[in-house]
């Protein structure tokens, strides 16, 4: 009796281990998907008529003739990705999007080609991109118009720049300021947003060429006697470069203050060397600042960025 329930058991177990074997067996491997390939702009147009109208009047049009990339007739595949799966489908995850890419994948496919361009001559030294800022959310790459794929005009690009730098434009709109928000400049003619080799995305250098002295030539030199900062330090030593509340966009609000900054006040020092001195910068100094007449240094110093006829600025 114990025999035959074991056999039982032993045929039960084995027709329970059949049906998995048999249903897996009825049931097909799932075929990988298909490799995408390129279609070229005839197909995408298909869908996207007003999108590839609009593209032929873009700077980027000029991908569609490039064999030396092999680009030639599949413009929107340099930076989509094969298209024939999209194409079949209509789906939206079957084609890359680069405006939903994260900024570093993004940034990958417009510095496939734009890494040598004019302008783009720091980009790994770039705020942007060390913030990941995908060069798409400047750029769009297929609209038109005043803020399409390069915003040239002032407004545009001021538009622009103060939708992130909101900290900036508010100093703008200092009793004295860069005329930027009346759009007579943009900030671009002092800031490379690609990339520079100064910070902040300056494209200034030494002697302060060329943004500052493209607008103030007058200050330009060089000079037979110069002024330190103004050569080695910049206009930034002296002035805000974006907006102030005090007089020609000072860092101080009286001139005298700002002279001080570097001309230190020596009254101690001088005091504890040779008694009965008076409040002065270097000795032997005469120039006695409780005196409403040395108050104002470029009363006196009228030639304060550099001068061709006297070595203390005086002319």
């Amino acid at each position: 009796m114990l025999r035959l329930i074991a056999l039982l058991l032993v045929t039960i177990a084995a027709a329970g281990q059949e049906k998995p074997a048999a249903a897996a067996a009825s049931t097909p491997p799932e075929a990988p998907p298909a490799r995408a390939t390129f279609v070229g702009t005839e197909t995408c147009m298909t869908c996207h008529e007003d999108i590839g109208t609009a593209f032929k009047k873009n700077p980027h049009q000029i991908v569609e003739t490039d064999k030396r990339r092999g680009w030639d007739g599949k413009g929107c595949e340099s930076c989509h990705g094969p298209g024939s799966n999209h194409a079949g489908t209509a789906e939206a995850k079957e084609i890359r999007n680069p405006a939903k890419l994260v900024a570093s994948e993004s940034n990958k496919l417009c510095v496939t080609c734009h890494v040598s361009k004019p302008g783009h001559d720091g980009p790994v030294e770039s705020a942007h991109v060390k913030n990941q800022i995908a060069c798409v959310s400047c750029h769009k790459v297929h609209a038109n118009g005043p803020y399409g794929l390069v915003a040239r005009k002032a407004e545009a690009v001021n538009t622009l720049c103060s939708s992130c730098h909101l900290t900036v434009k508010a100093q703008f709109e200092k009793p004295h300021a860069h005329k930027v928000t009346q759009n007579a400049m943009t900030c671009v003619d002092c800031h490379n947003p690609h990339g520079s080799i100064k910070s902040p995305l300056q494209r200034t250098s030494t002697s302060n060429e060329p943004p500052c002295f493209s607008c103030h030539g007058n200050k330009r030199g060089p000079f037979t006697f110069e002024h330190a900062p103004v050569r080695f330090e910049g206009c930034n030593s002296c002035h805000e470069p974006h907006g102030s509340a005090n007089p020609k966009m000072l860092t101080q609000q009286e001139v005298r203050l700002v002279c001080l900054s570097c001309h230190a006040n020596l009254q101690g020092t001088l005091a504890a060397a040779k008694p009965g001195a008076v409040t002065g910068v270097i000795p032997p100094a005469f120039h006695d600042l409780r005196s409403a007449r040395y108050q104002n240094c470029t009363t006196c110093h009228q030639k304060i960025h550099g001068s061709h006829v006297d070595r203390n600025l005086l002319r």
